[in-house]
């Protein structure tokens, strides 16, 4: 049996309240753990902005799609997974009212992050400009804060509980995804001694908005602080489409050198995941399974002839 040391699989996801979310290419399974210890798992298609548009393949421009894609994707999937455990299911899921109730709280999280990482460091790093001249130093203090807030941010919703729990479940989001692409049967023992870090995360493509947003503003001109403050916002979906292709970059390359500008973001990885139990890599099996046929995978790219265990798990299709 020949085996190579990793192989891009394609598929990703996030965690979600007390499951997980998995996409391979149009579909996604959300698996929760209900309150009576089952796991549901739903399964729908997504096509996503512009589904099928050629621009969806030109590089830099089909990140900003996949951007909005994943935020739109990620907030249903949190709604979705909370329904299981509010009072009123069926008011919870009432069609229209619930894609406005995502489209708004969307829009919501969209202009408080931009409000918390755009708006707020430049502010503060013009609280600097009496004692600093430079504005090419001031556009990297200004890097640094927006930085230190997302670190500051990260540390301060650890400290919920719920919050914890979800990253318990993001990290057995990771395990599973290496577990795979590592070429190991897909079993909790395989998945629970995988590494919980991940260089496609959302949380390392984060990270790389924040540097690429130092470099671009870097280069900004400007005079009018009204001014600055929009070009920071309307250049938002620049970034987001380079950051994109350098996390796409690392998903795919073992290179010394993508490992380099990938460390720092798998270092934060480490503040935004958090070792699962065996019930929550259950759950993340489930979602992937529903999705993703990981025996034919590992034929195909580890070479497996031998019959693989099943993996482990109770769950409801729904």
């Amino acid at each position: 049996m020949s085996r190579r040391k990793n192989s891009y699989s394609g598929i990703g996801g996030q965690a979600v309240l007390e499951g997980v979310m998995m996409k391979n290419q149009d579909r996604y399974a959300v698996a929760v753990r209900k309150p009576n210890g089952e796991i549901a798992v739903e399964l729908e298609n997504h096509q996503g902005v512009l589904a099928g548009s050629k621009l969806r393949k030109v590089p830099f421009v089909r990140g900003i799609f996949n951007f909005v894609d994943s935020l739109v994707l990620g907030m249903k999937c949190l709604n979705d997974s909370a329904s299981y455990y509010e009072e009123e299911e069926e008011e919870a899921k009432n069609g229209r009212g619930e894609k406005l109730a995502t489209a708004l709280v969307t829009v919501f999280s969209v202009a408080l992050a931009i409000g918390i990482f755009v708006i707020l460091p430049y502010w503060l790093s013009s609280l600097f400009k009496s004692f600093v001249r430079n504005d090419s130093l001031l556009a990297v203090i200004e890097g640094g804060i927006r930085i230190l807030i997302f670190i500051l941010y990260v540390c301060a919703i650890r400290l919920m509980r719920d919050i914890r729990r979800l990253f318990c479940y993001h990290g057995a989001e990771h395990k599973c995804i290496n577990c795979i692409e590592r070429g190991r049967p897909l079993t909790v023992k395989n998945v629970m001694r995988s590494s919980r870090l991940h260089k496609r995360c959302g949380t390392s493509f984060l990270f790389f908005v924040l540097f690429v947003s130092i470099v671009l503003f870097f280069f900004i001109r400007v005079d009018s602080v009204p001014l600055r403050v929009l070009l920071r916002i309307l250049l938002l979906p620049v970034v987001a489409g380079i950051s994109y292709e350098i996390i796409r970059l690392a998903g795919r390359s073992d290179h010394i050198l993508v490992r380099i500008i990938s460390a720092p973001g798998m270092w934060i990885q480490r503040l935004t995941t958090k070792e699962p139990d065996r019930s929550m890599v259950e759950v993340a099996i489930a979602a992937v399974e529903a999705v993703f046929d990981w025996k034919k995978y590992l034929r195909e790219n580890f070479g497996y002839e031998e019959e693989m265990p099943e993996a482990e798990g109770t769950r409801e299709e729904s």
